[in-house]
């Protein structure tokens, strides 16, 4: 009977040479070994390939279909129905350009979209919701920290960084972004004529912002970081990134109620209130005599207007959208088995406030918060008296500083 040959002992790894006397461990088999230092290695590559075969995929994957996409925004951002129905055939169109190459010879422009609207009424959380719906890297830029690059401030390839790091260091991931660019009214040109001087936080913004958002090549420095001559640079194609532009556009309705009733504003004219509804007819020259330079409006294929909330709205974003800051402050203070709620009449009074206030969606938390806080900071003074319910009405709302006996 014929003995089995046994297999030649192996005393190193046969992927990188280290003998098994310095690794942690040898893994043999019957022609050769891995050590664990480079089995730890190949684990990390296979996981950065799949974690990056993933990301080029986030768009296939998911159905893009502009009625998923409004379905959706429906379950966070209240009304604005027509501005959904705008945002979502703009992204869906992006995102299909840049999934289905178009044939030779057709080019297919970037559909960035720019957002007009009064303070509060869901301009970011639109753009973020989308963002969340994709499952891409997001980031909110505020227009009025930018400058020309070599002015103090943050110039305007700074987005680009900080979106890179959303996207945790994934060049490839973050060219499939969303970028939205917060208040882009506030560096509206001074005047309509060209300046004499240089504008570099106002049209120089705009100006360094066109080849961005267009598509171009920058080099950025890891993590977000300022430019340094010693830190490597990081290129990154715009080609891909979604920009979507935002701002309340403050005196913007006076300037097309003066194109479409052809009556100037000044002294002995009559000051109407322009409804936000007006900015619907906003026109390409409304935008340029507001001090968006003509180039910059090229660039923003869809523009969409966003319409202030109304009282039953606010209502809405306060008790019933998905994460509203009602159930937000229920679940804080069911931490502590107290049972939170609020009164009709108490819903009624924050919204108004906030109405008052003109802030809209933005100042419901500020006002819920303002009505809880002293019950958030006497919790355990009720917890000790037994307390288990509270709750708000109208005049725990006006009196916030009275507590439960």
């Amino acid at each position: 009977m014929t003995d089995t040959p046994k297999s030649p002992k192996i005393h190193a790894c046969s992927f990188c040479g280290t003998d098994k006397d310095i690794v942690t461990k040898l893994i043999v088999g019957d022609q050769a070994a891995i050590c664990s230092e480079c089995v730890e290695l190949c684990s990390t590559l296979i996981s950065e390939e799949t974690i990056k075969a993933n990301n080029l995929k986030i768009a296939k994957k998911k159905t893009i279909d502009a009625y998923n996409i409004v379905e959706h925004l429906d379950k966070y951002v209240v009304g604005q129905h027509e501005a959904k129905i705008v945002l979502a055939v703009a992204i869906t169109n992006h995102y299909k350009r840049i999934f289905n190459p178009p044939p030779s010879g057709l080019t297919i422009d970037k559909s960035n979209v720019l957002l007009l609207g009064p303070t509060g009424c869901g301009k970011t959380l639109l753009a973020k919701s989308v963002a969340k719906y994709l499952d891409v890297p997001f980031i909110v830029a505020d227009a009025t920290s930018l400058t020309e690059a070599g002015y103090v401030g943050d110039d305007v390839e700074s987005m680009l960084g900080a979106l890179l790091a959303k996207a945790d260091g994934d060049v490839e991931k973050a060219e499939h972004g969303i970028i939205f660019i917060d208040e882009i009214d506030k560096v509206a040109r001074k005047s309509e004529n060209a300046s004499i001087t240089r504008d570099v936080s106002g049209e120089g913004v705009q100006q360094a912002l066109l080849k961005i958002v267009e598509g171009t090549t920058c080099r950025v420095a890891e993590n977000g970081k300022r430019k340094h001559p010693q830190e490597p640079l990081i290129e990154i194609n715009t080609k891909n990134i979604l920009f979507i532009a935002g701002g309340a556009f403050g005196g913007l309705g006076d300037i097309i109620k003066s194109r479409t009733t052809g009556s100037s504003l000044g002294f002995g004219s009559e000051l109407k209130e322009i409804g936000d509804a007006h900015f619907s007819n906003v026109s390409p020259d409304d935008l340029m005599k507001f001090g968006i330079i003509p180039e910059f409006i090229g660039r923003f294929s869809s523009i969409i207007c966003v319409d202030q909330l109304s009282k039953d709205e606010l209502a809405k974003v306060l008790t019933s959208v998905k994460n509203n800051f009602i159930s937000q402050y229920t679940y804080l203070f069911s931490i502590d088995d107290i049972e939170l709620s609020f009164t009709e009449d108490a819903i009624e009074e924050i919204v108004l406030n906030c109405i008052k206030l003109k802030t809209g969606a933005r100042g419901l938390q500020t006002e819920v918060e303002h009505t809880l806080l002293p019950h958030m900071y006497n919790i355990s003074k009720y917890k000790k008296k037994g307390i288990k319910q509270i709750n708000i009405d109208k005049e725990l709302v006006l009196n916030p500083k009275k507590l439960i006996k």
